[in-house]
């Protein structure tokens, strides 16, 4: 049974609790760097089981998913209210071929893509945090709820990315 948005919205904001959102996305590039540093191509496209994404495929999804967190917030601060279109995580894996792409190549897309994104938070004034977009699916989201969606996003895939890195780690022995 596929979750609800509420059950999504709850479990990603789950990931980061008590945590500064902006600490989470800060550090989430050099997280996955250091996860994946010794891994080889080979291990990077190795899928933990039928269904599930390699850490490849994480990484494309993250590089893309900021695109999308790039576009969303300054659509959002642009025109306050405005109808956010939600998208199918699954068609751009297939149609973009995450599973061809190079992880590293991903892993600095996404670095890049972030810093930008960081920048631009930290340059809002404070009022633009409570500028909002209606998402199709989850509703109202304003910048600030934006901006812990997208750190608890980073902690999901990242414990995805370590939970498959510590399977290889086992798989060597």
């Amino acid at each position: 049974m596929q979750e609800t948005a509420q059950q999504y919205i709850q479990r990603i904001l789950g990931n980061v609790e008590d945590e500064d959102a902006l600490k989470v996305q800060k550090a989430t590039a050099g997280r996955l760097k250091k996860l994946i540093h010794r891994l080889t191509p080979k291990q990077l496209k190795w899928k933990p089981e039928p269904g599930k994404w390699s850490i490849a495929e994480i990484l494309a999804h993250l590089a893309d998913a900021e695109i999308v967190a790039s576009w969303r917030m300054r659509f959002i601060v642009g025109a306050s209210g405005a109808t956010i279109q939600p998208f199918d995580q699954d068609a751009w894996a297939s149609v973009f071929q995450y599973g061809k792409r190079d992880a590293k190549q991903s892993l600095e897309v996404f670095r890049v893509l972030r810093e930008n994104n960081l920048a631009m938070l930290k340059a809002l004034p404070r009022e633009a945090w409570e500028s909002y977009g209606m998402h199709l699916e989850r509703g109202k989201e304003t910048i600030a709820h934006l901006t812990r969606m997208f750190a608890g996003h980073d902690m999901n895939h990242v414990r995805q990315i370590e939970g498959i890195a510590s399977q290889l780690k086992k798989k060597r022995k």
